[in-house]
C-alpha cells in the first residue's frame, strides 16, 4: 500500500490527523553518557509511542536529533522505528537532497535501511535529484515549500515573473516551487509551515488534492485551528499538523496528544456540519423543482431553440438570478452532484451558467473559470477568463442540456488550453440524443433532473406554468 493510501486509511479509521514528532531534546553529554544514550532515547520513545498511539495518524522523526549523538543516536532511531507498528505511517524528517550516486545513497539509507514510509526532501537541486527517491513506488516525499523560520521570507517570497496561457504576473518563489515539484510525481506532498496562514491558504486553493505537512504548531507558535481551517481538503483530510516538543516533553504525552487530536476533530466536526448544511439543508427535490416552476422558469408555447428546432416548452433558468434564495438552493443541488467528483476547478458555460457556478465556487471554495466562445477584440483577448494551470481537471457546469452540441464549443476551448474535462453537471436534461462528438469525448454527464420529471412535478402539484410574455 502506498504511503498516502496507508495514511488516509489510518486517518479515517482512527479519526485523527495528528502527526506526533519523536524528537528527543539535545543534551551535552560526555563520552560515558553517550554510551547509554541509545537505550535512554529508545526507552523514552517507546513510552511516548505507547501513550500516543491511539491519537496519532503518523509519527515523524527528525534525524538530526539522533545523528547528534553519533552511532549511538542512530541506534536509538533504528530501535524506535522497530517499536512503531507496521500499519502506522512513519516520516523521517531528513531534508536530504543531492544528485547522482549521493541521492541514490540517501534513498537507500532512508527507505531500505531505516524503512521509513516517507521522508522530507529539499527540492532546490531540481527534479533529477529527486528521481532516486521516486523509484520507491510505495514510499512518499514531502518537499520543502514554505518553512517556519522568519528569515525564510528573504528567499521563499522572492517574486518570480511567471505566466499561464492568459497573462503574466508575479508569483512568490515558494508557490513556483510547489507548481514545479508537484509535477514530478504522485508520491509528493508539501511542507508548509503552520505559522504562515496566507501560504497555507494559497497552496490549498491552487492544489485542492495534495497533502501538506505543517510543522510549527505549539512551541513555534503556529495556530492549530487556523492551519486546519485553511489547509484541510474538502474530504476532511490533506493536512498533517505536526506537533513535537509540546507532546514529547509533556509529563503526560498521551493526554497532550489526545488534547490536540480532540481539538482537530472539533474543527472537523464543525466543518462537516457546514458542508452537510450545503448538501442536505436543501429542501426536498420536489420542493426545489416546484419552486423553479413557480418562478416562471418553465413556460409552454411555441419556442425556437438554439439548434433551430421548435419546442412546445422553454426552460429559462436565467430567471433564478432574481431570486437569491432559490439560486442558492439550486447551487446546493449542483454541489450534491459534484461532491464525489475529482476536479481542481469549475468551468461555467457562458453566460447562463456563470451565476450559479459562481455560487457553487464560493460555497465549495473551488476556483472558477469560464471559456469565451467569442474572443473579444480588445484588452487581452483571452480565450478563458480566470487563472488556471494546464493539466488541471475541471468540471463543466451548465443549466440545461439537449444534445450537448453547444457544450462541445466550451470543451474544445478548455482542452485546447491544456485542461482536462471528464465530467459535466447540468440541472436539467432535456432527454434528447446526445451529440456523437460529446459521446466520443468520454465526458460523463451528471444531471439533477430530466425535463419529464420537471413537467411531472408541475402536474402533481397542480401548478400552471407561466405563459410566455
Amino acid at each position: 500500500m502506498s504511503f498516502f493510501k496507508k495514511l488516509e486509511k489510518n486517518c479515517r479509521e482512527k479519526e485523527t490527523l495528528l502527526c506526533v514528532g519523536l524528537d528527543p531534546p539535545l543534551e551535552r553529554l560526555n563520552n560515558d553518557r553517550i554510551n547509554f544514550i541509545s537505550d535512554s532515547i529508545a526507552s523514552k520513545n517507546k513510552s511516548v509511542i505507547e501513550k500516543t498511539l491511539s491519537f496519532a495518524a503518523c509519527y515523524k522523526l527528525n534525524i538530526a536529533f539522533y545523528e547528534a549523538y553519533g552511532p549511538k543516536g542512530l541506534e536509538a532511531l533504528t530501535e524506535t522505528l522497530k517499536v512503531i507498528p507496521k500499519d502506522m505511517p512513519t516520516i523521517i524528517d531528513a531534508k536530504r537532497n543531492d544528485i547522482g550516486n549521493t541521492a541514490e545513497a540517501y534513498a537507500e539509507s532512508l527507505f531500505n535501511f531505516y524503512c521509513a514510509d516517507c521522508i522530507t526532501i529539499n527540492p532546490y537541486l531540481g527534479r533529477e535529484s529527486v528521481l532516486p527517491y521516486l523509484g520507491y513506488r510505495d514510499k512518499a516525499l514531502f518537499a520543502l515549500c514554505r518553512t517556519t523560520n522568519p528569515g525564510s521570507d528573504r528567499i521563499q517570497k522572492i517574486p518570480v515573473k511567471t505566466s499561464n496561457l492568459n497573462n503574466s504576473y508575479d508569483s512568490p518563489l515558494y508557490l513556483e516551487i510547489a507548481r514545479e515539484v508537484l509535477t514530478w510525481g504522485e508520491q509528493i506532498g508539501l511542507v508548509v509551515g503552520a505559522t504562515d496562514y496566507t501560504s497555507i491558504s494559497r497552496i490549498r486553493k491552487e492544489f485542492p488534492g495534495i497533502w501538506m505537512l505543517t510543522p510549527g504548531i505549539g512551541a513555534q507558535g503556529g495556530s492549530l485551528e487556523k492551519a486546519i481551517q485553511l489547509g484541510m481538503r474538502d474530504d476532511g483530510l490533506g493536512i498533517l499538523p505536526a506537533v513535537s516538543r509540546s507532546i514529547y516533553t509533556d509529563s503526560r504525552p498521551g493526554m497532550k496528544a489526545k488534547e490536540f487530536r480532540d481539538r482537530i476533530n472539533s474543527l472537523l466536526q464543525s466543518r462537516k456540519k457546514i458542508f452537510q448544511g450545503i448538501d442536505i439543508k436543501k429542501s426536498t427535490r420536489e420542493e426545489l423543482l416546484n419552486d423553479i416552476i413557480q418562478e416562471g422558469c418553465l413556460q409552454f408555447g411555441s419556442f425556437k431553440l438554439k439548434s433551430g428546432k421548435t419546442s412546445s416548452y422553454y426552460l429559462d433558468l436565467r430567471l433564478l438570478i432574481s431570486n437569491p434564495a432559490l439560486l442558492s438552493r439550486t447551487a446546493d443541488a449542483y454541489i450534491g452532484m459534484l461532491k464525489e467528483l475529482d476536479f481542481q476547478r469549475i468551468a461555467a458555460v457562458p453566460i447562463s451558467a456563470i451565476p450559479v457556478a459562481s455560487l457553487v465556487s464560493l460555497k465549495l471554495g473551488k476556483p472558477l473559470i469560464y471559456p469565451r466562445l467569442t474572443v473579444k477584440d480588445h484588452g487581452t483577448g483571452k480565450k478563458i477568463e480566470g487563472n488556471y494551470i494546464p493539466g488541471e481537471k475541471v468540471v463543466l457546469i451548465d443549466d440545461v442540456i439537449s444534445t450537448g452540441k453547444s457544450k462541445m464549443e466550451s470543451i474544445r476551448v478548455l482542452k485546447t488550453a491544456g485542461l482536462k474535462v471528464s465530467d459535466m453537471a447540468v440541472l436539467v436534461n432535456r432527454g434528447e440524443k446526445l451529440n456523437s462528438e460529446l459521446v466520443k469525448s468520454g465526458i460523463k454527464l451528471h444531471s439533477y433532473a430530466d425535463i419529464n420529471e420537471l413537467i411531472g412535478t408541475a402536474k402533481q402539484v397542480n401548478n400552471t406554468p407561466k405563459s410566455k410574455q
